[in-house]
């Protein structure tokens, strides 16, 4: 007869398909064996679902007496245990640990058990202990709407308000923790750099009066009458003043000075208009055959009349719609120079690429404070000095941000971590260059 009473000790497995047999096989043996050891009393073991990778997944509860029997055996066998496992699977295996509370029998435990509305794994406490979920009823009410959008910004306790002041204050912190398992208090990582990348960009670059026009009411412009001059007249004036000062002026230019409906226009020269875009000595024969196809002469040109025309407008806008996009393809970029700088640190190249997400996400976030911070100055009464002595210690902060990280991520000392942050700036400079004019030849054959 199985007794649940006492303390459980939970077990959480993740097998790969290729042993899940021989795994399940070893598991009934090791389960005997672990009840031969003073205080448990029984073990159950349950199948769930497979991950979303394949994996196979069982949890075991192991039954003790007390709490006292539970301390003894992770103090003692415990380490042999798991080590017996590693030896015979290796990293085929994941586990987790973590110690309950049975319900004494006749009690509450008796009751109806409630299930997770996502998956409907029986509930134990506030959460859901498969897929996290909040254990909530099924009618959603529209404050819980409102809750979930915008929780986050007005708890203080919240994952973003843990994550933005280490992220700024705290060089290198996030990163190191992530790493050493300590992630459930804080926002993903990308998440956290997508976010912070979309609040500056909004921020930077939206205008509510030239975006949302329709939402503001027409700026109001003054009566006063322009009298507008003789357009004849002035070019009569003009060209006795040109021929006063011995300059000689053909007929054609004498009928645009005096054309009235064209208005004032004078092009002093021999009468003929040539375009600032010329490819006359321009040849691709010595580029490969898939560029030459690519770069023809014909093309040149057009692209050039779209990026010189409107004043080149239409080009920037869309250049400043390629940079997000060009800020994130230097993520890897960037993760591969640590990945160089670094052979020996035996981290994998997922971790310097956490590294870059981390920093670039502190970037966003300065950039934000600083124009913040600009447009707050423009629209009070603090003094612009004040303003400006702050922006630039903030700007002053960023590299000193990314040597502090170094060292606390890397742990190496002040010299080589100094040497490696200056190789790294090198790197940027030239990464970003790259980005850059990538996403300027984007934008120029994009328009």
């Amino acid at each position: 007869m199985t007794n649940d009473s006492g303390v459980i000790y939970e077990v959480s497995l993740e097998i790969e398909q290729d042993v899940v047999g021989e795994f399940d096989a070893w598991l009934a043996g090791h389960i005997d064996d672990m009840l031969t050891i003073p205080g448990f009393i029984s073990a159950r073991t349950f199948t769930l679902e497979n991950t979303d990778a394949g994996s196979a997944r069982r949890v075991t509860h192991f039954h003790l007496e007390s709490e006292a029997d539970l301390e003894r055996y992770l103090a003692g066998p415990a380490a042999a245990m798991r080590q017996a496992a590693i030896d015979r699977f290796g990293d085929k295996f994941t586990a987790s640990r973590r110690i309950l509370h049975a319900m004494p029998s006749g009690g509450i435990a008796s009751a109806p058990v409630e299930q997770c509305l996502n998956c409907k794994t029986p509930l134990s406490g506030q959460y859901c202990a498969n897929c996290g979920q909040r254990a909530r009823s099924r009618l959603i009410s529209l404050w819980e709407l409102v809750s979930d959008a915008f929780g986050d910004l007005f708890e203080l306790d919240s994952r973003l308000w843990r994550t933005l002041i280490p992220l700024f204050a705290r060089p290198g912190l996030l990163t190191r923790d992530y790493l050493e398992g300590r992630r459930v208090r804080f926002m993903p990582p990308f998440r956290t750099y997508l976010v912070l990348s979309i609040v500056f960009f909004l921020v930077a670059f939206f205008d509510p009066k030239k975006d949302l026009q329709i939402l503001f009411e027409p700026e109001e412009t003054g009566s006063t009458a322009v009298t507008e001059p003789d357009s004849g007249k002035v070019g009569q004036e003009v060209l006795d003043e040109l021929e006063k000062a011995g300059v000689e002026i053909n007929e054609k230019q004498k009928e645009d000075l005096k054309a009235v409906d064209e208005g004032l226009s004078i092009n002093i020269g021999d009468g003929t208009a040539e375009s600032a875009c010329q490819f006359d000595d321009f040849e691709n024969t010595q580029m490969p055959l898939w560029l030459a196809k690519r770069l023809t002469k014909e093309r040149l040109l057009r692209i050039c009349e779209k990026v010189t025309a409107n004043d080149g407008r239409d080009f920037v806008n869309q250049l400043i719609d390629n940079v997000p996009a060009a800020l994130f393809f230097l993520l890897p970029l960037m993760a591969l120079a640590l990945k160089v700088l670094y052979p020996l640190s035996k981290r994998y190249y997922v971790e310097h690429l956490l590294f870059v997400v981390h920093f670039h996400a502190f970037f966003f976030l300065v950039l934000t404070l600083q124009i913040l911070l600009s447009r707050a100055g423009a629209l009070t009464t603090i003094p612009d000095g004040a303003v400006t002595t702050t922006i630039v210690a903030i700007s002053f902060y960023i590299p000193v941000y990314l040597y502090k990280a170094m060292r606390r991520v890397y742990g190496q000392g002040h010299l080589l971590t100094l040497l490696k942050y200056l190789m790294l700036v090198v790197a940027y400079a030239i990464g970003f260059s790259l980005v850059l004019l990538t996403a300027t030849l984007i934008a120029a054959f994009s328009i």
